[in-house]
């Protein structure tokens, strides 16, 4: 038996059709890129308007929570981070009771972009669930909440 045998070609179709993990991905590249080309002219990808929307608290969040929130390790975060940081959209301090920790905040410059992406943002996710067609959107991210 060759190891072609072992692994049939409808094996492969079946994997295609059925993995979850791969339809999940597909559909979020997907939806990432029609937020990415949305936000465009205002020279943010979704990550980004993710990680500065997920800033807008009443206190400054911690990098773990802010990674928590968006499932994201802290060195992806911190990489994240600097390019905000630089264009001042985004201020890192040191946490008052725990210095080994930073605290994050929305800088004026942040918050006024995301004013300005708001209803950019409001545009594309209508548009977004349209697609959806007669599915139930908030189903939809209720499924997506217990894989996460």
């Amino acid at each position: 038996m060759t190891n072609r045998d072992k692994l049939p070609v409808a094996i492969t179709h079946h994997v295609r059709d059925t993995c979850m993990c791969l339809h999940v991905q597909r559909a979020a590249r997907a939806v990432a890129r029609r937020f990415d080309e949305a936000l465009r002219p205002l020279n943010l990808t979704s990550g980004q308007f993710s990680l500065l929307m997920s800033l807008n608290r009443a206190e400054a969040p911690s990098i773990g929570q802010v990674s928590a929130v968006l499932a994201m390790d802290r060195t992806t975060l911190n990489a994240n981070l600097k390019p905000l940081e630089r264009r001042g959209l985004l201020s890192v301090s040191v946490d008052d009771a725990d210095r080994r920790s930073r605290r994050l905040a929305l800088t004026q410059a942040g918050r006024a972009l995301l004013i300005r992406a708001l209803p950019v943002w409001k545009r594309t996710q209508a548009a977004t669930e349209n697609l959806l067609g007669r599915s139930n959107p908030e189903a939809l991210r209720n499924d997506l909440r217990k894989l996460s």
